[in-house]
């Protein structure tokens, strides 16, 4: 049961990259996933989440409408398209499942990949 994320890089600001997510040795069709980010120093972060079908997407507020996530028809790999980099985007990013739990509202993150660099440059 693994998760891998590839895509990472450096790239200028205002650049773009495309991030990935493949789960290896399940099939992860039924979960939501969403992807994190860790700059140095930070607390790592939400950034955006897809729920299984690819029909429900959510954001966090300072990606919103630079980034989209979406997932491919096999829903075994997540993708984040990254747009309008800005060097304050710099981090690891993490992709993850999610799961929802309706008794508190609370969202858990079980399996985690092993994250990939991502470095905007100004």
């Amino acid at each position: 049961v693994q998760l891998q994320a590839s895509g990472g890089g450096l790239v200028q600001a205002g650049g773009s990259l495309r991030l990935s997510c493949a789960a290896n040795g399940r099939t992860f069709s039924r979960y939501n996933m969403a992807w994190f980010r860790q700059a140095p120093g930070k607390e790592r972060e939400f950034v955006a989440a897809i729920n299984w079908s690819g029909r429900t997407t959510r954001y966090a507020d300072s990606v919103k409408g630079r980034f989209t996530i979406s997932r491919d028809k096999g829903w075994n790999t997540v993708f984040l398209q990254m747009n309008s980099l800005k060097p304050e985007d710099t981090a690891v990013y993490y992709c993850a499942t999610e799961d929802y739990l309706r008794d508190s509202g609370n969202y858990e993150y079980d399996y985690w990949g092993q994250g990939t660099q991502v470095t905007v440059s100004s």
